[in-house]
């Protein structure tokens, strides 16, 4: 087991544990959550032993191997399934030794340990890894040099899985997954035989792979057993009954207090007043920690457009050569909220891109609303930020004529405040830089917002804050994330790349979730499955989820009245408009399919919030 015992570490005088404790058991599969800058990180670090404790210790069975990923993956020429083979160094150096071994007696022992740790199986393994994180089998026998950083990410992350080390740390691995790759990890991971920790805010993953959660607060760890969703509960009822005895010791102080208030002067109370002092200074609250005040995001409302806002006819797009995409007839109104679902490759950033312009069509024909503003954050733009400027600078280049007040105010709403406006991009937190990004990317009001993986920075905080303020806004989203949580509450029509070209799926993302775990998402698709059931959370979660599912059945209901009466129109029925007539008639039969699933979710959601009791 790990056991950490009354920990105390600070980083330049900031304290980030004052005797903190925790204890894992071996074979545990435990999230580490905490807000970002609480030193989630630094525990990592001094677990594997690259950081000195102040005081307390850290220990692990003898023997234990450590592993993670490595923050920088080198570039070389090896391949990809020779550098995850090489990353089991054991298994590399038996195989080594056994190659010049003369010892009969070493030789024997060599053989025994490789038949333990299941050597030679190792190529398949490591290949099934690889193709798990979406390297298919002549891409497993390139070089690493030959693929970005990201990708490269994930051949680290394929290595320290096949060396199934006995602790297994892991960062943020979902980072620099597709939806796919991450799924495919929640799934490797809930098998792993031995202990992880994961630090994600990726609710899915907290909720599927983990069956413990560590929360580091206020420099203290506190274990709580269960997946996510369970965690929040019992912390919310713990925090709950915190401050209902807080009230009533304040309740109880006020009433001491007003005593001593009268009466600390009179002599003939004085003592009782002195005694009631005591008393004051006796009564302890008990520790509430609170999350640190959820910034929401505050998107700027455009006006509205006559629908549609967007629409390809006979679209092609590609990058100079062959078509990525070919043959797309789409249409886009204001109030569409459309997640883009398939595998890497197969062309959902290249739709954003041709969405919002940064690509034009090599054939067919795109059409713009003239007055339409698109907004487009795509996660590589986090890092193009000018490192050295401030927040308030990238905002004033942007809006040069607008006072300093006027500029923090737009900082604000993005939870930026006063100390975050004039810190360098390059000191501001991954989060604090996303936020930044994508008011950058809304600053203009646009009536389409286009996000590509929009949530990886973010904590879960915040993940919740982006949900609410997509669900407010007024505006068309396409979405492209990894995050299921995030999609399920703000999509409602769901878009497959694949194959060249994009159709509406006519499942929910349960079924495709499931569909892509059973590597079979190419099935067509009719009639809706069954979705597993949930489990049962607080009752003020579902009352969240049923209010949301009946504001989203509503929204899909008026939605397809406002097509009807646009479709009984006579002159729709002209020769001339059979172009519009068929798209009207796609989409009216697409927003009845997601009315009917919208409706299934809505009674799903109702029937799990009676049987808890509410």
């Amino acid at each position: 087991m790990l056991k950490i015992a009354d920990i105390t570490y600070s980083v330049e005088g900031r304290p980030l544990f004052e005797g903190a404790s925790a204890t894992i058991p071996e074979g545990h599969k435990v999230g580490l959550v905490g807000r970002n800058g609480t030193g989630k990180t630094t525990l990592f670090r001094l677990i594997r032993g690259e950081l000195t404790l102040e005081g307390g210790a850290i220990s692990l069975p003898q023997r234990a191997r450590i592993g993670g990923v490595a923050q920088e993956v080198p570039s070389s020429e090896v391949s990809l399934i020779d550098t995850v083979l090489a990353a089991d160094t054991e298994r590399a150096a038996l195989l080594a030794e056994s190659e010049t071994a003369t010892d009969a007696a070493r030789i024997g022992e060599i053989q025994a340990r490789l038949i333990d740790i299941d050597a030679w199986s190792g190529e398949a393994r490591a290949s099934s890894i690889l193709r798990g994180l979406g390297f298919e089998p002549d891409q497993q026998l390139l070089p690493c040099s030959a693929f970005s950083g990201g990708w490269r990410m994930r051949v680290a992350l394929a290595g320290v899985l096949f060396a199934q080390p006995d602790v297994l740390l892991l960062d943020e691995p979902t980072n620099y997954l597709d939806l796919e790759g991450a799924l495919w990890l929640e799934s490797y991971l809930a098998k792993y035989p031995h202990t992880v920790i994961i630090i994600s805010h990726d609710r899915g993953l907290l909720n599927r792979a983990v069956t413990g959660i560590l929360h580091l607060e206020d420099r203290k760890l506190t274990y709580y057993s269960g997946p996510y969703d369970t965690f929040a509960e019992t912390r919310a009822a713990r925090l709950a009954v915190a401050e209902a005895e807080n009230r009533k010791a304040e309740a109880r102080r006020a009433h001491l207090q007003s005593f001593v208030d009268r009466f600390r002067y009179k002599a003939s109370k004085a003592k009782q007043a002195q005694s009631r002092l005591k008393m004051i200074e006796r009564l302890k609250l008990t520790s509430t920690p609170q999350e640190a005040a959820l910034a929401k995001f505050t998107f700027p409302e455009p006006e509205e457009l006559s629908p549609p806002i967007l629409t390809l006819e006979g679209c092609a797009v590609g990058y100079g050569g062959p078509p990525v995409l070919r043959r797309l007839s789409l249409r886009i109104d204001q109030d569409d909220r459309i997640a883009l679902l398939g595998r890497n490759g197969e062309g959902k950033s290249t739709l954003s891109k041709l969405l919002a312009g940064k690509l034009h069509p090599s054939e067919g024909r795109l059409h713009r609303s003239s007055k339409l503003r698109i907004g487009y954050f795509a996660q590589h733009q986090v890092d193009e930020l000018e490192v050295e400027d401030t927040p308030l600078a990238h905002v004033a280049r942007l809006r040069p004529g607008e006072p300093p007040a006027r500029l923090r105010a737009r900082l604000a709403g993005f939870g930026l405040m006063a100390e975050q406006a004039e810190t360098a991009v390059g000191r501001l937190s991954g989060g604090q830089k996303a936020r930044l990004s994508l008011l950058l990317a809304t600053i203009d009001a646009p009536h389409l917002l286009i996000l590509d993986e929009p949530t990886n920075h973010l904590d879960i905080e915040s993940r919740e804050a982006l949900v609410e303020a997509l669900t407010e806004y007024t505006g068309a989203v396409i979405l492209v994330s990894h995050d299921m949580h995030l999609l399920s509450l703000v999509a409602d029509r769901l878009w497959l790349v694949k194959g060249g070209t994009v159709a509406p799926f006519e499942q929910d993302l349960e079924a495709y979730r499931s569909l892509l775990l059973q590597g079979d998402e190419a099935k067509t698709v009719t009639k809706p499955a069954e979705k597993p059931k949930k489990p049962v959370t607080d009752l003020a979660a579902l009352r969240t989820e049923v209010r949301k599912a009946e504001e989203r059945l509503a929204k899909l209901s008026e939605m397809r009245a406002k097509l009807s009466d646009r479709m009984a129109d006579p002159a729709l029925y002209d020769a001339d408009r059979k172009a519009d007539l068929d798209q009207f008639t796609a989409k009216f039969a697409e927003l009845e399919a997601a009315e009917h699933r919208a409706e299934a979710l809505w009674l799903e959601a109702q029937e799990r919030l009676e049987a808890a009791g509410g």
